[in-house]
């Protein structure tokens, strides 16, 4: 997203099944339609193995005031889904560090009635300090496996990372 432009108004590549571009449409449009994109979700795990998890700001677009097991989101036109995880690491918790590794873990397809994306998942080890100034984030916190379990059964999460990433995590 280029600075102060509303972030219904950046473009977005609408993707086919097989990952290939067969259009631009703002990220407005995409929603609107539920259009097929690009997407990344990464997760932050600290030095002790337990997962940073946040919940999402009511003010969202899609899944407001749910909790998530990964920072990420939208891939922008012509973003490479590395420099999208990248991005939003860094719009997101404030971490952008060039030499942190983002250890790719996977990915798949998506779908249900609010999104249509292809994701990559990755994993990266950062034990903070985190800054929340894009006001994506109401609210974070560390967890244990079972913590995390306790949170599942009682709380609303965002499908597409506990459906792409969770199985694909070793939290022990």
């Amino acid at each position: 997203q280029e600075p102060g432009q509303e972030p219904g108004q950046e473009l977005v590549e609408v993707v086919d099944d097989d990952d290939r571009v067969v259009a631009v449409v703002t990220r407005a449009e995409m929603r609107a339609r539920r259009l097929q994109h690009r997407g990344v979700s990464v997760a932050v795990l600290g030095t002790d193995g337990r997962l940073l998890v946040h919940r999402r700001a009511d003010t969202k677009d899609v899944w407001p005031g749910m909790w998530d097991i990964a920072a990420g989101g939208v891939v922008g036109a012509g973003e490479s889904y590395d420099d999208s995880a990248r991005r939003e690491l860094a719009e997101e918790l404030g971490v952008d560090d060039p030499d942190l590794r983002f250890e790719p873990v996977g990915g798949g397809r998506f779908v249900d009635d609010a999104v249509a994306v292809i994701a990559r998942c990755y994993r990266v080890v950062h034990d903070g300090p985190f800054t929340f100034t894009d006001g994506e984030i109401a609210e974070v916190r560390w967890v244990t496996r079972s913590e995390l379990d306790r949170l599942l059964a009682t709380e609303a999460f965002v499908p597409d990372s506990i459906a792409l990433l969770l199985p694909l995590l070793d939290l022990g």
